[in-house]
């Protein structure tokens, strides 16, 4: 017998709690992410249930595939929704597309980084990792020199990493993959819809996002877009599982994919006209990946980002007015998510505490290296408005001030109302 010793489950502090009403205390979201769900998405998930081959649902998933096309600016076909959360799409295209062995270079500037190279290397790949110090990202030139002495097959980044709050620039890199016989994987997750990516126009062969960030929705299904010639390697690798296999089926010349619900060529084939009955479709969750994209193009591309800039422009000028250090190359900022030194003397969690449980609003901490030394405040979604930065400004000075921090009390939040809003 194994000697293993699980971790701790502590029971319930109120057994009869789990038969009471579901009644969460309202929370202003201000942290990395996830962020409040636009209300006109969580009513559009309450609309009634389909079968996921009712022609009414299949009307819905190509709406919400067409959505996506002019939410990535792109005209890649299989531009559709995954089951599950961002991380599962991450994984879901690098396990179909990575065969055992493949190259693999991954970007690598923060805890996301290290996720794409867990992820890799559990597909099977071969990878090398490009580091850039916390705080900072990469130039084309370092990328070059990475890709010219590895070769890989595939090159995989986050375009926003909200460890370090550092966006990457990705104009130009696409080309470069492909000069030298690479794909281009980004895992826009934490910026998509908060800052501009042209998919085609930057050259990407895969995105995978995510709801919960800057398009205002729950965590729980992930967008993705794959270029004809990324989606035909995983399709390739087409091994239909036995029970749908009919006369006349022949296998992909590449290897089965390693697991069945990973599985995007079969995915690919449950999208597609062929309706293959690969898995039960998350209903709900694609009637709200389809209402954030509507409500996002429907707003249009150029004023989102423009609002999220502005948010964040606000939150930088307001934790500066209280006499705090952002983190971080500001030139390559996030706009979303701004991290922020904690001052010394002051006990980070305790502040975060506080707002939580006396203002209820959420910030974050980081990860790693950076954990405990930085809070992370988020504007994006559905909260990058100028009443939420300013409410989460105004209890951080509060909170701050009880704690010994030095400022002139009010500085924070009059430098951002100064950016922030429309005002007559």
């Amino acid at each position: 017998m194994i000697s293993i010793s699980l971790p701790k489950l502590s029971p319930l502090a109120n057994p009869n709690s789990a038969f009471e009403d579901l009644n969460p205390k309202p929370r202003l979201l201000m942290g990395p992410g996830p962020i409040n769900a636009d209300p006109r998405v969580l009513k559009a998930m309450t609309s009634t249930l389909l079968g996921q081959f009712d022609p009414q649902f299949r009307g819905f998933m190509r709406e919400t595939m067409a959505l996506y096309r002019q939410f990535f600016e792109t005209n890649n076909d299989w531009t559709l929704v995954l089951d599950g959360t961002a991380r599962s799409a991450i994984e879901m295209v690098m396990m179909s597309a990575i065969e055992q062995g493949d190259k693999v270079l991954v970007l690598s500037f923060g805890r996301f980084g290290q996720l794409l190279d867990e992820i890799a290397k559990r597909s099977g790949a071969n990878v090398r990792v490009l580091e850039a110090p916390w705080g900072t990202v990469f130039d084309l030139a370092q990328i070059e020199q990475a890709i010219k002495s590895f070769s890989p097959k595939l090159v995989a980044v986050c375009q926003g990493d909200t460890s370090t709050t550092m966006l990457q620039p990705l104009a130009g890199l696409g080309e470069l993959c492909h000069q030298y016989g690479a794909l281009l994987q980004v895992d826009a997750t934490a910026s998509c819809g908060g800052t501009p990516l042209p998919v085609d126009a930057w050259a990407i062969d895969a995105v995978t996002a995510g709801l919960q960030k800057c398009l205002a929705g729950p965590s729980g299904i992930a967008p993705i877009t794959l270029n004809n010639h990324f989606a035909k390697i995983i399709y390739s690798r087409r091994h239909l599982e036995e029970g749908l296999q009919t006369a006349g089926y022949t296998a992909g010349t590449g290897s089965r994919i390693a697991s069945n619900y990973m599985d995007l060529a079969m995915v690919i084939d449950y999208w597609s006209d062929n309706a293959l009955n690969h898995h039960t479709e998350a209903t709900t969750m694609l009637y709200g990946a389809r209402e954030c994209a509507r409500i996002f193009i429907q707003e249009g591309l150029a004023n989102a980002y423009a609002r999220h800039a502005q948010a964040s422009r606000a939150v930088v000028a307001g934790v500066q007015g209280m006499n705090l250090k952002v983190y971080g190359d500001l030139n390559n900022k996030m706009p979303n998510v701004t991290g922020v030194y904690i001052p010394d003397g002051v006990n980070g969690d305790k502040v975060r505490g506080a707002l939580l449980n006396d203002f209820n609003i959420e910030i974050g901490t980081s990860f790693g290296q950076l954990n405990g030394k930085i809070w992370r405040i988020g504007a994006m979604g559905y909260n990058a408005r100028p009443d939420c930065v300013l409410h989460t400004l105004a209890a951080l000075e509060i909170v701050l001030a009880a704690e010994g921090h030095k400022f002139t009390r009010g500085a924070g939040v009059d430098a951002a109302y100064q950016l922030i809003g429309d005002r007559p």
